[in-house]
């Protein structure tokens, strides 16, 4: 993978200002002399061996290329450093540094690197032979190599540095006892396995994949709603065959997910100290999630971090469950924030802490969750909206386009944890058309300027034509708090529970004299408004109109005569005739802001 970023330069800069900068982008701290720069394009056009600048004026000297930048390469000195320092991380050690530095050269092995860390560590007591030394790789993951003793050190940073300085900045060298005190078990998280099945089934199935040779020694917990689990091994030599064999393993021609899970135990946790979780949705914010992970990894233990398109939530929640007092901080949009409460939802009760505080570092294209939340340490109220069709043998109604947003029963009736806002009609109709439009070229949906932009053209289209919601009003009945409501002639309902909606948009509008309360986000309440439609919309999203009042409640119940588009929280469908209901849900959710958890990162 080639990154780049892009500077701004002097022509008359020399070379030493060049090379800071460029360390700068890409936030390497390293000694500038232990690196260098070549001319990309002096290279196509020498067909030579890459060139590398020198002063006298460096960026007046780089070749150009008709319509392109002028462009470098960052490159290593791995020939011409003899000498160099590495840090040493104490992994689940008990000590109060982060890291230790400890000068190397090439002459120095790994043994020598572990007596001096330990030195430095405080542990000069302890005996070297009891510790070994991991390889940490934090690119694509997170894969460990334990360090024979002859092995050295420099040599394996000069060799990264060579091939990748991404990999080389995106490793660790890490100190850990031979035999874990916390035991030698190991697990593994397995997905992708058909979902609702009985644990013999799910033993079965993952015993004729392994042989019984390789069996498990446990199962459990199986989250049988998403078709994953965990299994437990007391051979590690077992635990690792087992890892590869699953991960070639495919089942309804999909990939097994796989991944070893790692031990963290409160005893590892210092006194005083709130480990903090993160979860980075890498899809969201084009490349933001990609950088952010990485970035996060480097801050923090690397198995703190976890990517939810590697599992989703639950390998993470699983590895903290032990631990008494933590924080959660959600890197992507309302999606995610919404996915990562459903799955606490679902095993928080069996974890020693079964509600830690949440923030959002806000990554998606509309991010009204964050919007509302701001810098405050708040409470949000969430709500369940339940979804009964009625029995027709010709039922034409959708499902979600994401079946595991919600929750369906055997008489089909369907469940999901509202965060945001509910929309029937002319709202519900424009989400799905952009969904549909997301799926068929799912790579041009990659900036907040062009989704907006996509929105724009199907609300146009939507405006000349067939209008799937006219008249919705009399295709629904309305009661909140028991009270039969009459409906406005409209094209759409909203019903909020915060106010912040289309990517900031406020559909409750400024305060004023009303029958109606202020609203906010903790006081048990929904707000309903209409949407006379399309245009109506779009002044709201503007900030020229407001949308209309209709109604205030804490129980709000519809029926629905006819096929209808319908949303929660941006997962659209549309929803055959039958019963909605909207109550509240039992589960509250202390949720933080970034600027809260900020000093987590340190220490931690």
């Amino acid at each position: 993978i080639v990154t780049f970023r892009l500077e701004s330069m002097n022509v008359l800069d020399q070379m030493i200002k060049l090379l800071t900068t460029a360390l700068r982008a890409f936030h390497i701290t390293k000694d500038p002399g232990n690196f260098y720069l070549t001319d990309i394009y002096a290279s196509e056009d020498t067909r030579l061996a890459e060139v590398r600048l020198t002063d006298p004026l460096p960026v007046m000297n780089l070749h150009r290329k008709e319509g392109k930048r002028p462009a470098v390469f960052l490159r290593f000195r791995d020939r011409d450093n003899d000498s160099g320092e590495v840090r040493v991380y104490p992994g689940k050690l008990q000590v109060s540094e982060a890291y230790c530095t400890v000068p190397v050269n090439g002459e120095t092995t790994i043994a020598d690197l572990i007596r001096e860390a330990l030195i430095r560590f405080g542990l000069e007591n302890f005996k070297c032979e009891d510790y070994r030394l991991s390889e940490i790789l934090l690119d694509r993951g997170v894969t460990e190599r334990v360090l024979t003793w002859d092995e050295r050190p420099w040599e394996i940073v000069k060799q990264l540095g060579k091939d990748s300085i991404r990999q080389m900045e995106l490793m660790r060298f890490y100190l850990q006892l031979k035999q874990d005190p916390h035991g030698p078990n190991l697990a593994l998280f397995v997905g992708n396995l058909p979902p609702n099945l009985s644990q013999r089934n799910y033993e079965n199935m993952l015993t004729e994949f392994l042989g019984k040779e390789n069996k498990f020694s446990s199962i459990g917990p199986i989250y049988y709603e998403y078709g994953s689990m965990v299994i437990t091994y007391e051979d590690s030599n077992k635990a690792v065959r087992a890892l590869y064999i699953l991960r070639e393993t495919t089942y309804d021609d999909k990939h097994l997910l796989v991944m070893l899970l790692p031990n963290i135990e409160p005893s590892m946790v210092p006194q005083g100290v709130q480990p903090l979780l993160v979860f980075v949705n890498v899809k969201s914010g084009g490349c933001q999630g990609l950088e952010l992970i990485s970035s996060f990894r480097k801050l923090l233990n690397p198995y703190q971090v976890f990517d939810l398109d590697n599992g989703g939530p639950l390998p993470g929640l699983y590895v903290f469950r032990h631990i008494k007092d933590y924080k959660i901080l959600v890197c992507g949009g309302d999606g995610t924030i919404g996915w990562v409460l459903q799955c606490l939802d679902n095993v928080g009760q069996d974890s020693e802490c079964s509600s830690p505080a949440c923030a959002i570092v806000p990554l998606g294209t509309g991010n009204d969750l964050a919007r509302v939340l701001r810098w405050e340490e708040i409470r949000l109220d969430r709500w369940t909206v339940v979804f009964h069709p009625e029995d027709k043998a010709d039922d034409k109604g959708q499902q979600p386009l994401n079946p595991s947003a919600g929750s369906t029963s055997e008489d089909n009736t369907q469940i999901f944890v509202m965060n945001n806002y509910f929309g029937i009609g002319i709202d519900a109709d424009l989400c799905l058309d952009f969904h549909n439009a997301r799926e068929e070229n799912p790579n041009k949906f990659n900036s907040r300027l062009h989704n907006k932009g996509v929105y724009v053209k199907m609300g146009l289209r939507k405006m000349v034509g067939r209008k799937m919601c006219k008249d919705l009003h009399k295709e629904i009945r309305l009661e909140v708090d028991g009270k039969l409501v009459e409906l406005p002639q409209v094209e759409g309902i909203i019903i909020l529970n915060i106010l912040s909606w289309g990517s900031g948009a406020n559909p409750w509008g400024p305060e004023k004299e009303d029958q109606f309360s202020k609203p906010n986000h903790w006081d048990g309440m929904l707000e309903v408004v209409g949407v006379t439609g399309v245009v109506h919309l779009g002044q709201i999203q503007s900030g020229l109109r407001s949308a209309m009042r209709i109604a205030q409640g804490g129980h709000i119940k519809i029926h629905l005569n006819s096929d209808i588009p319908v949303q929660v929280d941006g997962e659209p469908w549309v929803q055959s005739p039958g019963d909605v209901v909207v109550l509240k849900s039992a589960l509250k959710y202390l949720l933080y802001i970034q600027g809260k958890l900020w000093k987590t990162l340190v220490g931690t």
